[in-house]
């Protein structure tokens, strides 16, 4: 694994925003958070193997070797702290870690299939709705709407997940409905628009797009965002999981919607066939994004590509890792924050606060 080349200080990189180790109100809240939560994740594993007799078992145990990894881990703050930094990254790694090792390899697979061919049968009418937009930035203006309103697709939220459990008919529209409306909590849309509006504004080169979950989030929020770009003239990267995590995409789930979705769109078609959209696997198992841990085929690609666009999204990647991070290309962070909590801890009231950070360099 290596380090991204568009890393402003390397030495310095630290991807986790929290510390639970040096920060007690964080601590207080996520360790009794994470235990709730993996109640519900055993409960997915189990049900995700209905043919194996042993599935509830090894999810039963999933929970117990979770549940004291996580007590070790809060056992050990006091002589930890200004040490070892522990982010809510690890806690959620630590999920991923252990399914495997119980024999849980992708517990979200059947939901992801759902929701892939759910949102594959309304992108062309999502298109169209864009395209009918005829002022540039009102345009781009819902399309990062939609981007924000994709990331609400998230089973790793507990909000959300209590959302898509009652209501099977809840979609893009109604998750634009929800989410914060502006001014956002971390609101730099108004600097995006200018960069990308106007003839004088020349367009990226190459844009690397770091995308989250499957459904809705890629096929409805990611891909008509990529579609613009490439209406520029930008070179677009797509980089999803190397390994499942949650209901996130990986690249080889991305590779064949791309085909399938492709068809759809002359653009995306066009870009997908001559190798102006590209999918890479970026490394990870888990949910969140550690730049130093990438493929070496992906740095290379960065770096040949002369990539000046780094668009980071979802919560894992852009606000429990990364939020901070400086790079040195332009950096567009898009997340809706699913958690009260945190969008408290962060100045916000809003339940689905907004994270729209833009950054020249």
């Amino acid at each position: 694994m290596h380090s991204c080349t568009l890393l402003q200080d390397e030495a310095n990189y630290q991807p986790d925003t929290l510390d639970l180790n040096t920060d007690a109100k964080a601590a207080a809240y996520w360790f009794p958070c994470f235990r709730e939560l993996i109640v519900k994740f055993a409960k997915q594993a189990a049900n995700s193997q209905p043919d194996d007799a042993t599935s509830e078992q090894r999810a039963t145990q999933f929970q117990a070797a979770y549940l004291s990894q996580l007590d070790e881990y809060q056992r050990n703050i006091a002589s930890n702290s200004g040490k070892v930094v522990l982010g809510t990254s690890e806690l959620l790694q630590l999920n991923e870690t252990m399914l495997r090792r119980f024999g849980f390899t992708d517990p979200w697979l059947a939901q992801k299939q759902l929701e892939n061919t759910s949102a594959k049968a309304r992108l062309k009418q999502r298109l169209q709705e864009i395209d009918a937009i005829e002022r540039e930035d009102e345009r781009w203006t819902e399309l990062v709407r939609g981007v924000l309103a994709g990331n609400m697709f998230d089973w790793g939220a507990q909000a959300i997940a209590n959302i898509l459990e009652q209501d099977s008919n809840f979609g893009l529209h109604a998750a634009l409905d929800r989410i914060e409306q502006r001014p956002w909590l971390l609101d730099n849309l108004d600097a995006w628009l200018q960069r990308v509006q106007g003839q004088q504004q020349l367009p990226h080169k190459c844009a690397v797009v770091f995308v989250d979950n499957s459904g809705v989030d890629v096929v409805l929020g990611i891909l008509p965002f990529v579609r613009e770009l490439l209406k520029r003239g930008t070179k677009v990267l797509l980089c999803a999981n190397s390994e499942p995590s949650l209901n996130d995409v990986t690249s080889r789930e991305l590779r064949q919607l791309l085909d399938d979705c492709a068809c759809q769109c002359s653009i995306l078609d066009s870009a997908w066939r001559s190798g102006r959209l590209l999918v890479y696997a970026n490394g990870q198992s888990g949910p969140c994004l550690d730049m130093r841990r990438l493929p070496r085929e992906l740095c290379d690609a960065i770096a040949a590509n002369e990539t000046d666009l780094l668009v980071i999204e979802g919560m894992g990647r852009a606000l429990h890792t990364n939020l901070n991070a400086h790079f040195k290309c332009e950096t567009l962070k898009l997340a809706v924050i699913k958690n009260r909590w945190l969008a408290k801890y962060l100045g916000g009231d809003n339940m689905f606060a907004v994270i729209c950070k833009y950054e020249h360099s």
